[in-house]
């Protein structure tokens, strides 16, 4: 029997090796390509994804707070940047299969399954990149201490479809947008072509993530006859922990389908041009 989509994604979250995980990925998503392209396509079916993936005994899990810093000037400082970026795409695979599998009760169009399958297996591309990085280091992912918080936005919207894509395509992966350029001049000027080229890869795919949110987002709200930039600014006030942080790559960010009357207003610090009592024309 032909196992669904949906059930090939909660095997994908409780898979807890990272390589063992991004390896059932790719498999998943090039089945899920290849049918689509036959014109036979998988069922989305349903499953009971678990309330967290699946995680190996190393890294070990901290508060973000006991998390060690490390200065990314000296080599073991740009190991601990790659060991971080590890961790936040491992849970970047989860996030986008967790968006498969939990929400199959809200009718959606195949394309939404198409966009979330492709960055699932794109970002099981940059898990793999990094971890090379680091083992060409001499080091691996799990060898650092790591962030335990990473899933919080995903416990949150649980039970939200626009939630989850207000938060974490269209707040944490424009967050990267935001500051990764930073991070591959660090590579590049420590003369590190390795890290720096899988850096430049993620970067230029990481757009296409932050737009399939925007684009599912603007669909729901359409659906629903609601002001997206008006639900935008109410779930991420409801969901996400704090403001958000300028500066921001408003050039990547508007690619991706993010305006700046979307964010600034969310930011510790904004322009007066996007405060609610602004007047057209204020500077």
């Amino acid at each position: 029997m032909t196992k669904s989509l949906a059930e090939r994604a909660d095997e994908v979250l409780r898979t807890a090796d990272g390589r063992a995980k991004t390896a059932l990925s790719h498999a998943h998503a090039a089945d899920w390509v290849a049918a689509r392209k036959a014109g036979t396509p998988l069922p989305v079916g349903r499953a009971t994804p678990p309330d967290r993936p699946a995680r190996p005994a190393r890294p070990e899990l901290l508060p973000p707070r006991d998390v060690p810093r490390r200065r990314p000037g000296t080599a073991q400082g740009r190991v601990a940047l790659l060991h971080t970026l590890a961790h936040i795409e491992l849970n970047a695979v989860d996030l986008h299969w967790d968006i498969v599998a939990r929400f199959t009760d809200v009718t959606m169009p195949m394309g939404f399954y198409d966009d979330w399958v492709k960055a699932a297996d794109e970002e099981s591309k940059h898990f793999n990149l990094l971890c090379d990085c680091l083992e060409a280091m001499g080091s691996h992912y799990g060898a650092l201490p790591a962030h335990v918080g990473m899933w919080r936005a995903a416990e949150d919207t649980a039970d939200d479809l626009m939630g989850r894509l207000a938060v974490v395509p269209m707040v944490l992966e424009a967050r990267g947008l935001d500051v990764t350029p930073g991070m591959i001049e660090i590579f590049r000027k420590a003369g590190d072509a390795q890290a720096t080229t899988a850096l430049e890869t993620i970067y230029a795919e990481e757009v296409g993530h932050v737009a399939y949110g925007a684009k599912w987002f603007n669909f729901l709200c359409g659906r629903a006859n609601l002001d997206p930039k008006d639900s935008f600014h109410t779930l991420v006030r409801r969901y996400f922990h704090g403001a958000l942080k300028p500066p921001f790559n408003e050039e990547k960010r508007a690619e991706a389908g993010l305006p700046p009357d979307f964010y600034w207003p969310l930011a510790e610090d904004y322009p007066p041009a996007f405060r609610p009592d602004a007047q057209p024309g204020t500077p």
